[in-house]
């Protein structure tokens, strides 16, 4: 019988937080401050951890608004508001509740938390693990191949390349094609304006990368896509912003981190560990359910 290889789960904490400041309601302790999102996201990462017990786990963050794509497009991402005025008080404690719970954290100046997993992963390959990406995140899903899985933690959804397949009709790696001319909103990733999602895949589908698409663009007009010559048009009028929006919505695989898969391994929850940080949070309920066992 082959042995079960031994998971490394890579998660996307920034999702995390976000979900959590949103689902909790206003919540704070007795000095005054908001705590909702990190009761929330401690909550999601107890429940995860029970749950799937991983061997080797690793949650990255964004360690701030500007990185690299910054500089190829000053507007990337611009379109975002600042963060809410209570949730701002809470993103140091983030890093808290990772380090009580004995869970590493990544993180790295001029880089996404999506670079930093998808690093991990490239670094990972062949090693004497499986991969899972923690992440339902569409700017992801051309990481799911080769055997590495995505995994919507919050609907214990599993994501791999056939599932990406049948939600996008291309291969993973050329998700980040279909990007480069549907664009992202999300993210202000302009893409080639007028050309939508469905007639992005059939693009790809037909041509496979931006570079066949750009040097055969003659054909455009010959296929079975509404307003073909339209779409031939723009094209050719915004050839530069699709490979731009390509390059920023493809992830960096060689951000220099100094990590290897032994330091990612999970000890364990020790709740005295835990105890000061709970504490002065006011988290009650967590410290019985830790002292019992039952997270």
């Amino acid at each position: 019988m082959t042995e079960q290889k031994p998971r490394l789960f890579l998660v996307d904490g920034s999702s995390y937080i976000f979900r959590a400041f949103y689902a909790i309601p206003a919540l704070q302790n007795s000095a005054g401050m908001p705590t909702n999102a990190i009761f929330g996201f401690t909550n999601i990462l107890l429940k995860f951890l029970k749950q799937y017990r991983p061997e080797y786990v690793a949650v990255a963050l964004d360690a701030g608004r500007k990185t690299f794509r910054n500089d190829m497009m000053a507007e990337y991402k611009a379109n975002r508001p600042e963060a809410p005025a209570d949730l701002i008080p809470q993103f140091p404690y983030f890093r808290k509740v990772l380090d009580c719970l004995n869970v590493s954290l990544l993180e790295l100046p001029g880089y996404e938390a999506d670079d930093i997993i998808a690093t991990l992963c490239d670094r990972m390959i062949g090693k004497e693990c499986e991969l899972v990406v923690v992440s339902s995140d569409k700017d992801l899903m051309q990481l799911a191949a080769n055997g590495i899985k995505l995994l919507d933690s919050a609907k214990d959804r599993w994501i791999g390349a056939a599932e990406v397949h049948a939600k996008f009709g291309v291969q993973s790696a050329q998700v980040v094609e279909v990007m480069g001319l549907m664009g992202d909103a999300v993210d202000n990733i302009p893409g080639v304006k007028g050309i939508g999602e469905k007639t992005a895949i059939a693009l790809i589908q037909k041509f496979g990368s931006l570079e066949s698409l750009f040097s055969r663009l003659d054909e455009v007009e010959a296929l079975p896509l509404r307003g073909a010559a339209r779409v031939r048009a723009l094209l050719e009028k915004n050839k530069d912003n699709a490979f731009l929006s390509r390059a920023l919505a493809t992830v960096n695989r060689n951000v220099p981190l100094d990590v290897g898969l032994e330091q990612l391994k999970f000890a364990g929850i020790d709740p005295e560990k835990a105890r000061p940080l709970f504490t002065e949070l006011e988290f009650t309920n967590l410290i019985t359910l830790l002292e019992y066992g039952r997270v």
